[in-house]
């Protein structure tokens, strides 16, 4: 737990997909961390956290990304990301990107420990037990690979979600088997992405339930193409969404071309 006196001021690195894709989790995101009690800054100037490159083994490139992301993000008390995979690459790959670089070394390992998934950071360090939200319906809920392997988020979203008034929580099976995105994964063998995807909407669906969540906008993007193509009706929401009392806007995927 953190002392709370005095401003908790954060920098939110809203994400990639999140800006392109689903700015609504991020407007969630900046709702939750300022009914919380923290002063919440957006940083124009914030980039990719530069894990596509990383992951494709360009390790210069990904290295000038974070260097670019430290610098902006290095004045805050923390940062949080609302998304498992961005803040596990923040949180557990900088470091790694400087091993024989001493002064960025220092600076990626001092970001790395104020770098936090949302769930994480509202739940472990703020102490928050409950929210003022209202969702009536039955939801179950994705475990995305980084932030349950790598963070070990996985109770947090779901102790917040409970306090959600009108909200069933069902498990489904294997909630924490990958849906297949992977980032650049699910484009270098997408027979493979497909079937998982495909497999991972059976247990969707076998949950009967009326809204899926998850934490992180690459796998909810997946997951919801999948079940439009399938034509079903099912919801799609970040869990900030939710959590925020922010879906009064179309779930992710729907009005979307097939």
């Amino acid at each position: 737990m953190i002392d709370k006196q005095g401003p908790i001021r954060v920098g939110l690195f809203v994400t990639c997909l999140v800006d392109l894709f689903r700015p609504n989790a991020g407007f969630a995101a900046v709702k939750l961390l300022q009914d919380a009690g923290c002063v919440v800054e957006v940083p124009e100037q914030q980039t990719c956290c530069g894990q596509p490159a990383y992951n494709n083994g360009d390790v210069p490139d990904a290295a000038d990304i974070a260097r670019q992301v430290i610098e902006v993000f290095d004045h805050y008390h923390y940062i949080v990301v609302p998304s498992g995979s961005c803040a596990g690459m923040i949180k557990e790959h900088y470091p790694d990107l400087f091993a024989t670089d001493t002064r960025w070394r220092s600076r990626a390992q001092s970001l790395a420990a104020r770098c936090y998934e949302l769930t994480e950071f509202l739940s472990d360090v703020l102490g928050v037990e409950g929210v003022e939200a209202h969702y009536a319906g039955t939801c179950t809920y994705h475990d995305s690979c980084s932030g349950l392997r790598e963070l070990g988020v996985k109770d947090q979203p779901r102790q917040l979600l409970a306090n959600v008034e009108g909200l069933t929580v069902i498990e489904m099976r294997e909630s924490n088997v990958c849906c297949g995105f992977g980032g650049t994964f699910c484009v270098k063998y997408p027979e493979i992405s497909g079937r998982m995807v495909t497999d991972k909407v059976v247990h969707v669906r076998e949950a009967n339930v009326d809204t899926l969540l998850g934490g992180d906008m690459g796998c909810l993007l997946n997951i919801a193409g999948c079940l439009k193509r399938e034509g079903s009706d099912i919801k799609v929401y970040h869990v900030a969404e939710v959590l925020a009392d922010k879906t009064d806007v179309p779930s992710i995927g729907e009005g979307e071309p097939d």
